[in-house]
C-alpha cells in the first residue's frame, strides 16, 4: 500500500500537465560560427528572465538539438509552382542545417501575440541575433 501512494504521488505531477492546453512557442536556428562565450551567456541570460518579463509567457527551454535539422530551401518561383500543386518541379535548391533550438510555453494564442510586441522581446532579440545567423525555421503548436 504504501509503495502505491509513492508511485501515485510521482505520478500526479505528470498526469496533470498532460493534455495541456497551452502554446508551445518554438523555433530552431543556425549559430553564428564568431559567437562568443559571452554571447552565449548572455543570450542564456536574457532567455531565462523572459518569463519574468513577459504575461502569459511561463517557461523556456534552449540547447543544441540532438540531432541537426536539414531544411531545404528554393525560390519563389519553384515555390510558386509546388503550391500550385504541379508534381515534378525542378529548381535551385539551397540546404540549412539548424542546430539549436528554443521552446516558449505560453498560456494561449494572445499570449503569444503579447510575446511578439513586448519591448522585453525586442531587446532579447538584440542578444539573440549575436549568437544565430539570419532565419529561423519556427513552429505553434497548440494544446489540446
Amino acid at each position: 500500500m504504501r509503495r502505491l501512494l509513492v508511485v501515485a504521488l510521482l505520478l500526479t505531477p505528470c498526469l496533470m500537465l498532460a493534455g495541456e492546453k497551452k502554446l508551445m512557442h518554438c523555433f530552431v536556428f543556425t549559430p553564428v560560427e564568431s559567437a562568443t562565450q559571452a554571447d552565449w551567456e548572455a543570450f542564456f541570460k536574457a532567455t531565462d528572465e523572459l518569463p519574468s518579463k513577459i504575461p502569459g509567457l511561463h517557461r523556456v527551454w534552449y540547447g543544441k538539438l540532438l540531432k541537426p535539422l536539414t531544411i531545404l530551401t528554393t525560390d519563389a518561383e519553384t515555390r510558386k509552382k509546388l503550391a500550385g500543386g504541379e508534381k515534378e518541379v525542378t529548381g535551385p535548391v539551397q540546404r540549412v542545417i539548424r542546430q539549436w533550438g528554443v521552446c516558449m510555453e505560453m498560456e494561449n494564442e494572445q499570449a503569444l501575440k503579447v510575446y511578439a510586441d513586448h519591448p522585453a522581446h525586442k531587446a532579447w532579440e538584440q542578444v539573440y541575433f549575436k549568437v544565430r545567423q539570419p532565419g529561423t525555421t519556427t513552429f505553434d503548436i497548440l494544446g489540446q
